[in-house]
């Protein structure tokens, strides 16, 4: 007994008093984790779209103007060009004189640094057709404003197109043997 009155009785856990059954503990399925980073055989089956090798539909250009695009992509608005490399201390008016000259622009945008209010270095031109926008890049490109050259190119590129499986295994298969000759061969990985 205790000094308060209460008798504490403490057991050691003897290798007896725990029995598991084995077949019991296998049956029980592991435990799941969800997140990102752990794979779930059924969502991966299931093609849940991010590891999905399902191929997607495509729309393809009707316009002529789409086509003649090439790698350009037409945004939802219209043909936007962007303007990098503009001096802090330029202003809407000036972007607006500099491209004005090559068609009507729909809208025009300068990102400000809110703790300085200059222009943080780019800006986005907004053209209705495409020959306005190509116009436009191919003149100003190069051009100086403020004493800094300015770079246009168009805002949405096409990705490039998907080579075939078979290619790109082949063209795999000349580079390791290209490489295999000048080097030696790294540990395998496990």
């Amino acid at each position: 007994m205790t000094a308060l009155g209460y008798e504490i009785d403490i057991a050691a856990d003897e290798p007896e008093d725990m029995i598991v059954d084995e077949d019991e503990a296998e049956s029980k399925p592991a435990v799941k984790r969800k997140g990102r980073g752990f794979k779930s055989e059924t969502r991966d089956a299931r093609g849940d779209g991010v590891r999905s090798t399902d191929k997607y539909d495509q729309f393809e250009s009707t316009t002529e103007e789409d086509a003649a695009a090439g790698r350009a992509q037409r945004s939802v608005e219209g043909w936007i060009v962007l303007v990098s490399g503009l001096h802090e201390e330029s202003t809407e008016e000036e972007i607006t004189d500099k491209f004005a000259d090559f068609g009507e622009i729909k809208n025009i945008h300068l990102n400000l640094d809110r703790r300085t209010g200059f222009v943080k270095g780019y800006a986005l031109v907004e053209y209705e057709t495409y020959k306005e926008a190509k116009n436009a890049i191919e003149a100003v490109n190069g051009q100086k404003l403020y004493g800094q050259v300015l770079h246009c190119d168009f805002a949405f590129i096409r990705p490039p197109t998907p080579v075939l499986a078979s290619e790109r295994d082949r063209d795999r298969n000349i580079r390791s043997r290209v490489r295999r000759r000048n080097r030696s061969s790294s540990p395998r990985r496990y």
